[in-house]
């Protein structure tokens, strides 16, 4: 944007706000305290609301001097090893700052074979030793749910899958980094049945019988009703589907999730 001497350029964001980037915008030759003062008096003589300072880890002498300048830490990018910062300018309106992402996502596979098993692993570093439950993971950042699923069995088990439906979403509180935590569960069909596991994460890989599952004392509950999703799902010939789309006006790619019936189901 235009911006008299002396000032950070940034840009404009569609809230009237300023975004600064260290990237672009760092000058070791300036005094940055008097350029901020400068820039946070002009930013507030013509109305600007929120100011954002992203600053890379290389430029993080700017950090303790947007702290003494009111600034206040709104979350990091462990991708760019970046700090995001904020100001609220406007005294006569609530700061109307969205909140950083507050919960975690992670996907489980629930992958059953043509012999009626399912694949069941027991995490080397698990809460409740020698528990079974289903293979799964985070979901990574820019990563589909369906791919994170497939992705995730196939890192811990070795087992290469297609999709089948999403079957189940598990919301708690609480959790790791004081995050909400959503599991999404995704029913897999399998491409190989001889299983590789992880050594690193993984203690104990294998298919285990349906009806096992649905009995077995170290296999949780939430686990054995994920299954029972799953089999009813089949009875009733419907599946929690997807189709990829873009949105007319930002032009984004997304997955739109829905319910319908399973082709060629015989509801007899």
């Amino acid at each position: 944007m235009d911006a008299p001497e002396g000032v950070f350029r940034g840009t404009i964001d569609r809230f009237n706000g300023v975004l600064i980037e260290s990237a672009s915008e760092h000058d070791e030759t300036t005094d940055f305290a008097k350029k901020l003062q400068k820039s946070l008096d002009y930013w507030i003589s013509i109305k600007r609301r929120a100011i954002w300072f992203t600053v890379q880890k290389e430029h993080a002498a700017w950090v303790p001097e947007l702290a003494k300048a009111d600034f206040e830490f709104h979350h990091v990018c462990t991708s760019s090893s970046s700090v995001v910062m904020y100001r609220w300018l406007p005294t006569e309106e609530y700061a109307n700052i969205p909140t950083f992402c507050h919960t975690m996502l992670g996907v489980g596979g629930l992958v059953v074979n043509d012999n009626d098993e399912v694949l069941v692993v027991s995490d080397r570093y698990a809460l409740i030793a020698n528990s079974w439950k289903l293979p799964g993971g985070y979901v990574e950042p820019g990563e589909e749910l369906v791919n994170a699923a497939i992705r995730e069995v196939k890192e811990e088990t070795g087992i290469d899958c297609v999709f089948r439906t999403v079957l189940s979403i598990r919301h708690s509180h609480g959790g790791s980094f004081g995050c909400s935590d959503m599991y999404v569960v995704v029913a897999l069909k399998p491409l190989n049945l001889e299983v590789h596991k992880c050594e690193r994460e993984i203690a104990k890989a294998k298919w285990m019988p349906v009806a096992e599952y649905l009995q077995h004392p170290d296999v949780h509950e939430t686990n054995r009703h994920f299954m029972r999703t799953y089999l009813d799902y089949n009875k009733r010939g419907i599946c929690f589907t997807y189709e990829r789309a873009q949105h007319s006006v930002l032009k984004r790619e997304y997955a739109l999730y829905f319910m319908k019936p399973i082709e060629g189901h015989n509801e007899s």
